[in-house]
């Protein structure tokens, strides 16, 4: 008996080892403690992907999507800087990296924030397509960092961090989304107009081809990668 709760201890470990979670923000040249300024995610222990895209707990993955907002702080950063943000882990999954952002009303740190038709894409990092096999750049780093684009207007944002994991994605759910939100003040900013917008959920059904895809087994006539959402806006 002590040899199966042996094995079963081990195989849990394998399975949190095999997952990740992105708790950490780079701004302004330092990389902070865990969730001081990312909502702390569901998955703070588990470490498990969410996998459906209907799912309210899509948007931010909040352990408490009504106490987690008000319990995490906000950060202040300039338009035009660079942030980012570090994993627990590496990015070992091969996969498809984005940003997305929102104005947050009536603050960054309310549970209003972004839940409307608000989402905009200001990042993304597609995997490349060489002699018929798609490589992940990111996937041996455990960060990614970004510009704030400069004519964004100054405000309150969410910071919607986000990899759709395609290791398992040859079947519909398969896609593993390793998701945070970091809720920020954004200074010196511009008169830009953020788009287009998207809900977040609602921004994928699960079946755009960047989504629903055998990595491992691309046709002969693949053409790329196709990222799923709305064009980057870069202001």
């Amino acid at each position: 008996m002590k040899a199966i709760f042996a094995a079963l201890a081990v195989f849990s470990a394998q399975l949190v080892a095999a997952h990740y979670t992105i708790p950490d923000l780079i701004a302004n040249g330092t990389t902070f403690a865990d969730w001081l300024y990312v909502r702390e995610t569901e998955n703070h222990y588990s470490n498990a992907p969410i996998t459906d895209v209907n799912s309210t707990e899509f948007r931010c993955y909040e352990l408490d999507m009504d106490g987690t907002p008000g319990q995490t702080s906000i950060a202040t950063v300039e338009a035009g800087s660079t942030i980012g943000f570090k994993a627990n882990d590496d990015f070992y999954h091969p996969g498809y990296f984005d940003v997305y952002m929102s104005p947050a009303s009536p603050a960054a740190n309310s549970p209003e924030a972004g839940t409307g038709q608000t989402w905009f894409k200001v990042w993304e990092d597609l995997p490349t397509f060489e002699n018929g096999q798609l490589s992940f750049p990111l996937e041996t780093s455990d960060q990614f960092t970004f510009t704030i684009p400069k004519n964004l207007p100054s405000g309150q944002y969410l910071i919607r961090a986000e990899q759709i994991a395609l290791h398992v994605a040859s079947t519909y759910g398969g896609a593993q989304f390793y998701v945070s939100c970091a809720q920020v003040n954004v200074v010196n900013g511009g008169d830009g107009t953020p788009g287009p917008l998207v809900s977040i959920p609602g921004v994928y059904t699960g079946y755009e081809p960047g989504i629903l895809i055998n990595i491992y087994n691309l046709p002969e006539d693949y053409p790329g990668y196709t990222a799923p959402g709305p064009a980057v806006w870069s202001g």
